[in-house]
């Protein structure tokens, strides 16, 4: 059966923070070489918040401990910070268009938790930023047509 690149094209694509999205990163981040050698050398676990999507209200964790990273749907188990954002700031900083920083600062990110955790993992968020970028290759940011 011949495929056109329409639908080649959608067939390789994930809505931002769908299960199918969060899936995606599970995938890379437990086979991305960069994030095992962060792992090593960082514990924190992170559950991100993210308000007022299309879908309602979205929660993912990063967890990491024993050198392993675990990336997936809901909230971390014994989370050390949390961080929490609208739909819009976080579809600004997933498609570079909001500083992550400035939106800290300015009240658009919140963080709830030990913040030095957050410092501490410099190199966790290196390879996260890393995985992020390819995962976003094959993410939308549209609203999905409500029934």
């Amino acid at each position: 059966m011949a495929t056109n690149g329409t639908r080649r094209a959608r067939i390789g694509t994930v809505r931002y923070l769908s299960l199918e999205w969060i899936d995606a990163l599970t995938k890379a981040v437990a086979v991305d070489a960069a994030m095992q050698r962060a792992a090593a050398e960082n514990t924190i676990a992170i559950t991100q918040v993210v308000t007022g999507t299309p879908d309602g209200d979205v929660t993912y964790h990063l967890a990491v401990s024993n050198g392993r990273a675990e990336f997936g749907a809901g909230p971390a188990t014994d989370e050390d910070l949390r961080m929490m954002q609208d739909w819009d700031t976080a579809v600004g900083v997933a498609t570079r268009t909001v500083n992550p920083q400035e939106a800290l600062i300015d009240g658009r990110i919140r963080l709830g938790g030990d913040p030095t955790k957050l410092m501490a993992a410099e190199s966790l968020f290196v390879a996260l930023d890393g995985i992020f970028n390819e995962v976003s290759k094959l993410t939308t940011y549209d609203v999905p047509d409500k029934p």
